[in-house]
């Protein structure tokens, strides 16, 4: 079974920057889309940022869009969130998820095959 494992969450003051990665744990692993969400205290797992692995197109939740970026590494077979300008509001646990299928509904949980630990995110004001 291939894991997702996520790293690079921590502390940041507002207005500070974190970089997330996501890699499989099999190299040979090929995802459709890769997709990172977000979940807060209390809240609902939302989409953030997606990217479609072989021709990079990107999709981003409005909340995020213009402060995070989402990106891949082929060779690396990682795929990165930099988020900039963070919010205390963006303080939540982070989720890699990977989509098998070719389905074009990037903002939907169920649409995701395989989905990572999570890594804490915590922005203080």
């Amino acid at each position: 079974q291939v894991q997702l494992v996520e790293s690079g969450g921590g502390k940041v003051q507002a207005g500070g920057s974190l970089r997330l990665s996501c890699a499989p744990s099999e190299r040979t692993f090929r995802a459709y889309v890769m997709a990172w969400f977000s979940q807060a205290p209390g809240k609902e797992r939302e989409f953030v940022a997606a990217i479609q692995w072989s021709g990079g197109s990107t999709y981003y939740a409005d909340f995020v869009t213009g402060r995070f970026t989402i990106s891949r590494d082929n060779d690396k077979n990682t795929v990165f969130l930099q988020m900039n300008s963070l919010k205390p509001e963006d303080t939540a646990v982070y989720y890699c998820a990977a989509m098998i299928g070719h389905y074009n509904t990037y903002g939907r949980r169920a649409s995701y095959n395989y989905w990572g630990q999570g890594t804490q995110v915590t922005v203080s004001s």
